[in-house]
């Protein structure tokens, strides 16, 4: 077992406390970067000047009427940036336009007043000249007139072609699917200033200070040592704020600078929702073989994302997507085309997954259409399938524990009673002509660790003050998701004292620099690396001080709960002497603690390496009832059986794993992004810009038996203390949800009949997947009378 993952006796890891700021949560006591804006005088308020076309060359705009309203300070446009106006991780993603706009809603200019009100005024009052050109706004618009981004991206393992000729059975199909909205609570806001010494510093909403400091830095023309960013928290994130946040702290930074006052932006959610990037839309196109025993022989399958009008995220999103198509499913000859598509609207991010759940889906979906023409139910022909001992990805990686699918799922089959469960529903479907259920169970395997290698690496600061107490700082940031709370655990672990002598600040640029965003699961994984290397420093000193106190060889020095002892000594003294006593032989009690994940290689122009540390397991089982009149729906139970490895904190992953998971089945079943596809001047227009028209899991949508447990005997050895990542992977899960419909519709039809459902599966779609099941039935059984009828 590594020194990473060697848990010492009685460690505060795997205790069970709610998060740190619970309570401030609840109470609203808890600050946000908006509740900040009321610590400095002469604030400036930013709305932005939008566009209303989805397409166009943009002309000259006037400021001069905004000037005329009270209140108003500064209109700021692309002329008013001093250094590189682009806001891209890829230089495509101008701040603000020059010539051309690229989506409805684009910010064109941002006006700075006393009040918000008076910035709405004026940003009304702003106008622009602007010629209007063909815009492309569904993907499958930019498939026809070959509209793309960056390069096109293949994975070709084995010999596709002759292992189709070998298939017993080949099927061919399209499947194209929506994305997904963020609808984090907290929408994008931001707070500049700028102080005496012409120091920039930010407090924002954002899962990436360090990439947000370069984008101010280069935007503003100064070096990165003169911008601080700075993130106290967040009400939500999901991958929207890790590159989103970055222009709007560039502007707000920027707006700072020109009037010598503090500026905040904040968006109303109509605003954020019409500005930012979703999870990426794809449409697939997929052929797959298998041999006469229901086993996956070849698959040759095209992905294309749709990207919106920016690069953003999209390759690495694209990359994800491609490597994790396989699923837990061995897919000895593979070939996959990857490509993304160049539109005009939002420019698409990532999004809890990043990329995963839609190459994911893709296969699921899959397995769940030729199961009945394979005459197996879905259930088996997955099981044939899962990964064993010695095979290897699309992506040329070994499966690592790859009998941690197998045994997910045979420990939630037990503990769900799946099978008497499916006798139950055989019977009721059988007695119910207008209300059918339907029960399904996947699985999931998912890579944890950044695609791009450089970005997993953490850093964090760990100080011990002369009374014994403890101040960590990380290169993390806490998006509600718990990572804070984890990280208090493995130092007070580490460190050997109890939970309440440590301390988290604030996730700050100047503290912790050049760290990666707090996203691919990795947050953990990462920074509680760091912790532990720093606290690790910090204790090798101290036990040279314990064993001068106790007498005793310093290898025996334990520390426990803050109680100092060795094996061969009879005498302790607690944390605080011992803190005490290094301070005055001046024995350093901070350190800098660095960590990154060993062991990973990718080449991206091969699409072949180990870019991942691990694959986190999992598997679920979701029950739905089905009204057939209006394609209404319940999930009536949730079984799920999840991989954590041995958890940090069993109640923050808990919460993980439910949350993951319904946020997964709100994409699959209910978030229905609608741009307008007309020819009217509203085209690119997003419709559903409010809560009022994009539906998000709400109380309702929760099962009434919602059951989780954790995969028993897991410890990953090389990770922090044995843990795995939650944050991503549970998402997945609710691919369960998707194919138990599919399953209850196909019971309106005949048997082995082949469900084609949209996703979203919103109520609609599910009741047109009925009318087409009752339809094919109806017409299979008068095409069999009639062969009845007709003489031999």
């Amino acid at each position: 077992m590594s020194q990473l993952s060697q848990r010492p006796a009685d460690p505060a890891v795997g205790e069970r406390h709610p998060h740190d700021s619970a309570f401030g949560h609840v109470t609203g006591t808890a600050l946000y970067t908006d509740d900040l804006v009321g610590r400095l005088t002469g604030v400036l308020h930013a709305f932005p000047v939008q566009s209303t076309t989805a397409h166009g060359r943009l002309g000259e705009i006037d400021t001069a009427p905004a000037y005329a309203v009270p209140g108003v300070v500064k209109v700021i446009t692309a002329a008013d940036i001093p250094g590189v106006n682009d806001q891209g991780v890829k230089h495509d993603e101008p701040m603000l336009p020059v010539d051309e706009i690229m989506f409805f809603g684009q910010p064109l200019a941002w006006v700075l007043a006393e009040d918000l009100e008076a910035a709405k005024e004026g940003a009304a009052a702003v106008t622009a000249e602007v010629e209007e050109l063909p815009s492309l706004v569904t993907v499958r618009d930019a498939i026809a007139a070959d509209s793309y981004h960056g390069q096109h991206l293949t994975i070709d393992k084995g010999e596709v072609d002759s292992a189709f000729a070998d298939a017993a059975h080949v099927f061919e199909g399209e499947f194209e699917f929506a994305g997904q909205e963020h609808f984090y609570l907290e929408t994008q806001a931001c707070l500049a200033h700028v102080d005496e010494n012409e120091q920039v510093f930010i407090q924002s909403s954002t899962q990436h200070p360090t990439e947000t400091q370069d984008i101010v830095s280069h935007v503003l023309g100064v070096p990165a040592h003169e911008v601080t960013v700075q993130c106290l928290r967040m009400g939500g994130g999901f991958g929207g704020k890790e590159m989103q946040p970055r222009g709007y702290a560039a502007l707000a930074a920027l707006g700072a600078k020109l009037t010598g006052r503090p500026v905040r932006l904040r968006l109303d959610r109509t605003r954020d929702i019409t500005m930012t990037g979703k999870r990426h839309g794809f449409h697939s196109t997929w052929k797959i073989g298998f041999t006469e025993e229901g086993k996956i022989l070849a698959l040759d399958a095209t992905l294309t994302a749709d990207g919106g009008w920016s690069l953003d995220l999209s390759e690495p999103v694209l990359t994800r997507a491609m490597c994790h198509i396989d699923n837990a499913y061995w897919v000895p000859n593979i070939r996959v085309t990857g490509r993304i598509a160049k539109c005009n609207k939002t420019s698409q991010t990532a999004f809890r997954g990043f990329g995963g759940p839609q190459g994911m889906l893709v296969m699921e979906d899959i397995i769940g259409r030729v199961a009945p023409k394979l005459g197996l139910s879905a259930r088996e022909l997955r099981r044939r399938n899962f990964y064993a001992e010695g095979q290897d990805t699309p992506y040329y990686q070994p499966v690592r524990h790859p009998e941690r699918i197998e045994a997910c799922w045979d420990q939630l089959i037990s503990q769900s009673e799946l099978e008497a469960r499916e006798r139950e529903i055989e019977a009721f479907n059988a007695d119910s002509e207008h209300i059918k259920r339907g029960l399904s169970i996947t699985p999931v395997k998912f890579g944890i660790s950044f695609n791009l290698t450089a970005f997993n690496q953490g850093g964090a600061l760990v100080l011990v003050y002369k009374d014994g107490s403890v101040l960590v700082t990380h290169g993390g940031t806490e998006m509600g998701q718990g990572l804070h709370q984890k990280m208090l655990q493995v130092a007070a672990t580490t460190l050997g004292v109890p939970l309440s002598t440590v301390r988290l600040a604030p996730t700050r640029t100047d503290k912790v620099p050049n760290t990666s965003a707090t996203a691919a699961s990795s947050g953990s994984d990462l920074n509680g690396g760091a912790v532990k290397n720093a606290c690790d420093q910090i204790l090798d000193r101290l036990r040279q001080v314990a064993a001068g106190i106790l007498g005793a060889p310093a290898h025996e020095v334990q520390i426990s709960r803050g109680i100092v002892s060795a094996l061969s000594s009879t005498k302790t003294v607690t944390w605080e002497e011992l803190i005490n006593t290094a301070y005055f032989q001046r024995i350093q009690l901070s350190a800098s603690g660095f960590y990154r994940t060993e062991g990973l290689h990718w080449n991206l122009s091969q699409m072949r390496g180990e870019p991942f540390k691990y694959f986190a397991y999992g598997a679920a089982v979701s029950e739905v009832e089905v009204n057939r009149f209006d394609g209404s729906y319940t999930l009536r139970r949730v079984d799920i059986v999840h991989d954590v490895g041995d958890s940090l904190s069993p109640l923050i992953d808990l919460g993980q794993i439910e949350g993951g998971f319904i946020q997964g089945a709100g994409w699959l079943t209910l978030e229905d992004l609608r741009w307008d596809e007309s020819d009217k001047p509203s085209r690119g227009r997003l419709a559903t810009q409010a809560a009022s028209t994009y539906k998000i899991p709400s109380f309702s949508e929760v099962p009434e038996i919602f059951n989780v447990s954790f995969l028993d005997k897991a410890h990953e050895d090389g990770a922090v203390y044995g843990s795995k990542a939650v944050g991503e992977p549970p998402l997945m899960l609710a691919f369960s949800v998707r194919e138990a419909l599919r399953e209850a519709v196909g019971a309106f039809g005949g048997p082995g009949h082949s469900v084609e459902l949209a996703s979203p599966a919103t109520p609609e779609a599910v009741f047109w997947a009925i009318e087409e099941a009752r339809g094919q039935d109806s017409g299979a059984a008068a095409s069999a009378r009639e062969e009845q009828r007709v003489p031999s």
